[in-house]
């Protein structure tokens, strides 16, 4: 159904690379996996599980050359308010649902309608998700061993703050030594793997230092299994399928869109171009299988989808062999991983946070002072004090309603007179008539005659109505969409004018335009005589319309001008005109 060329013409020397790259993403991934792990609320070996099994399906399924896929921090908020309500059993469930759910999206080609998705959605949740982040590991910086995971913002914070008197100073200790060494490290050794060396080197300082004093996988988990878990189907049923839809819906849109937006950053970076149907294909397949060997659900990262193009990455191969990597360290060496402090993981989630909080975009947006930034600022504050799935939903229906309104605004109709419309034929007698007879009426209308504008045009052109024209001409060339609620209060408008014995003509109207008059019925009820595609012939049609000559409105002058114009146009006279 898709194909596939990102394994062709390779060579041993691009093997090579893509091993190297693989490796070096591998180093970056086992830190994050297992914090990103932990602060969803579950064991850490589950995050390199996830690891392991979705880098290894997203690379052989997936629709990016470069993606690396894995657990990642958007995740985090709506995983551990999963967790929390349900239980990991049921978070394995949803992370399932999720799959089918993106598997289907690419199987019915909906890969380009992510993008759809307005930019102060994404930003308004993605910052919201790092502030979670980032205040989720606070206590764990702090050393507060007493702390309960709590679903809300303001209850974690809460816990915090009645607990601050019981620091450990042990653990703010081994924190800082991490931080530093992210901070200031990557100054002096650029190449070194950092987040790797801000696990080991607290680690090696709290085990010489002070063995006993913080808080460590070990004592709070009881360590990492060094083998990986047996195959296990998730417990499927109806009722949990009604159950966890909602959540399961979220992380499969959260997901694409963040595996679609990697494969985006990877393509600017390599020049290449990603499949993004096969890509949610290839994620949904990972989000299948993973759960089933105990794994949280994933998506592309792209931090370490970028680690992996810096890295020399050739092909898919990079990702099959980061899998590779970290199941044989999960294999060699997963007992020493019970010494690592959890707060050595505290300042790498919060530097994850602090680059994910697109604090810089999110400060451009607010200062437009726009709808878009009312968008932004709801969903921002929904995701941190309410849950991921509301935010998204009302941020996506706030920004239809912003969209709406500004489409309704941009609506122009507008009375002219067509003094400047010019006709070869008959001279100025067409400019004279038609910018001095009052029973022809030039509109031109200008933007999205939809549901939203519908009301605006109908309430101008009713005006017009009322000042009981013979002829309506409705210049349409400026208007970009018609939909069935603009056609049929334009229907209305037709017949109502007709019933009055008035006449309507449109001109210049598109073909989508065009098309919508025709689907509607509009185009016969109007007449196909009246559609005219330039706006001097519906001007000099609506004047041969106008019976002037009967007009109690127009002036001598006017009538003389009528004479002269039905000479000019073979139109025979009254006797009272000869």
């Amino acid at each position: 159904m898709f194909k596939d060329n990102r394994f062709n013409s390779f060579s041993l020397v691009d093997i090579k690379r893509d091993m190297i790259a693989g490796l070096t993403v591998g180093i970056v991934a086992i830190p994050l996996g297992m914090a990103f792990a932990i602060a969803s609320g579950v064991k850490p070996e589950y995050g390199l599980y996830t690891t392991i099994f979705a880098g290894l399906f997203v690379a052989l399924f997936g629709g990016s050359r470069f993606q690396i896929a894995g657990p990642t921090g958007a995740f985090i908020p709506i995983l551990l308010a999963i967790v929390l309500e349900y239980g990991y059993e049921k978070l394995l469930v949803a992370g399932f649902l999720a799959g089918f759910i993106l598997l289907l999206m690419g199987i019915l080609k909906f890969g380009k309608l992510i993008q759809f998705i307005p930019r102060s959605v994404t930003i308004g949740f993605t910052s919201g998700i790092a502030v979670i982040i980032f205040s989720g590991q606070i206590g764990n910086f702090l050393g507060l061993e007493e702390l309960d995971k709590k679903q809300y913002f303001h209850e974690n914070m809460m816990q915090i703050i009645d607990n601050i008197a019981f620091i450990n100073w042990y653990s703010v200790c081994t924190a800082f030594i991490g931080l530093f060494a992210i901070i200031f490290i990557p100054k002096i050794l650029p190449k070194v793997p950092i987040l790797l060396v801000a696990l080991i080197l607290p680690t090696a300082v709290a085990m010489l230092l002070y063995p006993s004093e913080v808080a460590t996988i070990g004592t709070s988990f009881g360590g990492i299994p060094q083998s990986l878990p047996s195959f296990r189907m998730p417990e499927i049923t109806w009722g949990t399928i009604a159950e966890l839809w909602q959540p399961a819906f979220v992380i499969a849109m959260l997901g694409g869109i963040e595996s679609l937006l990697s494969a985006v950053v990877s393509d600017g970076m390599t020049g290449t171009k990603h499949n993004s149907n096969r890509e949610l294909v290839g994620q949904g397949i990972a989000n299948m299988v993973t759960p089933m060997f105990g794994g949280i659900p994933a998506t592309g990262a792209i931090a370490r989808t970028a680690t992996n193009i810096k890295s020399g990455a050739i092909s898919p191969f990079s990702g099959i062999f980061q899998s590779v990597f970290v199941l044989l360290i999960l294999l060699l060496f997963a007992p020493f991983a019970s010494n690592i402090p959890l707060a050595s993981m505290a300042p790498i989630l919060m530097i994850v946070a602090y680059n994910m909080s697109e604090y810089k975009s999110f400060i451009h947006i607010l200062k437009l002072k726009t709808g878009d930034s009312l968008v932004l600022v709801v969903t921002f504050l929904l995701t941190v004090f309410v849950n991921l799935t509301t935010a998204v939903q009302i941020g996506l229906l706030l920004a239809m309603v912003s969209f709406i309104k500004r489409m309704s605004e941009v609506l122009q109709v507008e009375k002219v007179i067509p003094d400047k419309v010019k006709d070869t034929t008959h001279g100025n007698h067409l400019d004279t008539l038609s910018s001095t007879c009052p029973k022809l009426s030039f509109y031109t209308v200008g933007g999205a005659l939809f549901f939203g504008a519908a009301d605006k045009f109908e309430s101008i052109i009713t005006r017009c109505i009322n000042q009981r024209p013979t002829v309506l001409i409705l210049k349409m060339k400026h208007v970009s969409i018609l939909d069935a609620t603009g056609a049929a209060n334009l229907d209305s408008l037709v017949t109502d004018f007709k019933n009055m014995g008035g006449t309507i003509i449109i001109s210049e109207a598109n073909s989508d335009v065009t098309a919508m008059l025709k689907a509607s019925g509009l185009l016969y009820k109007i007449g196909e005589h009246h559609i005219f595609h330039r706006s001097e012939e519906a001007v000099n049609y609506g004047l041969q319309l106008i019976e002037v000559s009967k007009c109690s409105i127009c002036s001598k002058e006017n009538r003389t001008s009528c004479k002269a114009f039905k000479q000019n146009n073979n139109v025979s006279l009254s006797s009272s005109e000869q």
